[in-house]
């Protein structure tokens, strides 16, 4: 990090004006080493910190559960470690609007056929909407977290730019994040890798330095998202068909949300299809209850139409020239993004990818990156549709998807 305080420009180490200890700043403590290494940090520094700790989910279930996140044993090590710093700290519940925005939301996504990324919705409409607006009611200048991403003023205002550690890099899972809330936010660690931090961790003496990271999901216990859907959205069971790309049915399933976009094993229709060649799921008919599998090409996807994008771009996405501009985009948080085109849409944006990506689903998202300047995160949208050339020979064929068209 930059020195505390920087007497020519005035702004401390935060870009905010004003000394370090003139300067509240909120800590959003999940009760892992990344935020409670923030919130040290920023106290070593003398800021004055304060912890808020947001309870998002029944925690009685996952005190003794290794890998949660804002539940159970998470909030005791969060607590431990604000009582260790020497800051105050608060405990939110917040599991009604996390039900409802985030886990109502993952299971209807699920319904609707789509695959859908929680963290990001998590981010969107309880950690950066709820909880900033908390620090603001409590006189903060700024909400800090302990995401591996990084900021810096720009033309427009703050820009958001991949952290130093690319290993750990969540732009992704932030593509969301506005440019106003941009401007309330920071994030401490995006200049440093994770060792580092656990580093830093263990030399102030936190008893968090060697916690295992959350994971991906942290209200899916066992990593079985079924039971989750189902509870809430019992249709999702329904058995029904799985049907070849060119209209044959050859099995059926015991309910949709038991298949993903791109799944190979599990389909229950033996190991090969038609003419031995081997089967992919490559879409979901919530409507009709159907499996949609063909072969590997099929799920080539080149054109995604996006919906609901978040353009943090210097000039209006309105304003983009015809023909679209140049960007890198990524599909998926395990993927490096890729050579693309974004244009305007009707409904959003379109993005044209100059090679095919494969196991694209709708729901997933879509972040885009600066062609000229890779590390700066331009936004992104969430996939509505995907199209392949596969898709575009079947719709003036016979076939299954003809048969929706």
């Amino acid at each position: 990090m930059r020195i505390a305080f920087d007497d020519k420009t005035g702004l401390n180490s935060l870009d905010l004006p004003g000394r370090p200890e003139d300067t509240r700043v909120v800590v959003a403590m999940s009760g892992g080493v990344d935020s409670s290494v923030t919130a040290a940090l920023l106290k070593e520094q003398g800021y004055d910190v304060v912890g808020i700790t947001m309870q998002l989910y029944d925690h009685g279930a996952a005190v003794a559960r290794k890998g949660a996140c804002c539940a159970g044993q998470d909030i005791h090590d969060a607590r431990r470690v604000a009582e260790q710093i020497g800051i105050p700290h608060y405990v939110l519940d917040y599991e009604d609007r996390f039900r409802k925005e985030v886990m109502e939301d993952f299971a209807s996504s699920y319904a609707a056929g789509e695959t859908p990324i929680p963290c990001v919705r998590c981010n969107e409409r309880v950690k950066f909407r709820d909880l900033l607006d908390t620090a603001r009611d409590l006189g903060a200048a700024a909400l800090a977290t302990g995401h591996y991403i990084s900021s810096r003023p720009g033309k427009a205002g703050r820009e958001m730019r991949r952290p130093r550690d690319l290993d750990r890099d969540q732009s992704y899972f932030l593509f969301t994040t506005t440019r106003e809330q941009l401007d309330f936010l920071r994030f401490p660690l995006g200049e440093l890798t994770k060792p580092e931090a656990r580093e830093l961790a263990a030399r102030m003496g936190l008893g968090v330095a060697q916690k295992p990271d959350s994971q991906d999901i942290c209200f899916v216990p066992s990593g079985r998202y079924t039971t989750i859907v189902q509870r809430l959205r019992p249709d999702t069971a329904e058995p029904g068909e799985i049907v070849h790309l060119d209209g044959r049915v050859l099995g059926r399933h015991d309910g949709i949300i038991n298949f993903t976009i791109g799944q190979r094993k599990g389909l229950g229709i033996g190991a090969d299809g038609p003419e031995s060649e081997p089967l992919f799921v490559v879409r979901l008919d919530p409507a009709k209850r159907r499996v949609i599998v063909g072969p590997k090409g099929a799920l080539g996807t080149r054109r995604l139409h996006l919906r609901d994008v978040n353009w943090l771009g210097d000039v209006p996405l309105a304003g983009l020239p015809a023909g679209g501009v140049e960007i890198l985009a990524r599909v998926r948080s395990t993927r490096e993004p890729v050579a693309a085109i974004l244009e305007q849409a009707a409904e959003g944006a379109l993005v044209t990818l100059a090679e095919g990506e494969g196991g694209v689903a709708p729901g997933q998202a879509c972040v885009f990156y600066d062609a000229a300047d890779p590390a700066r995160v331009l936004g992104g949208g969430w996939i509505a549709r995907t199209e392949s050339g596969w898709q575009a020979g079947l719709e003036a064929g016979q076939g299954v998807l003809a048969a929706q068209a």
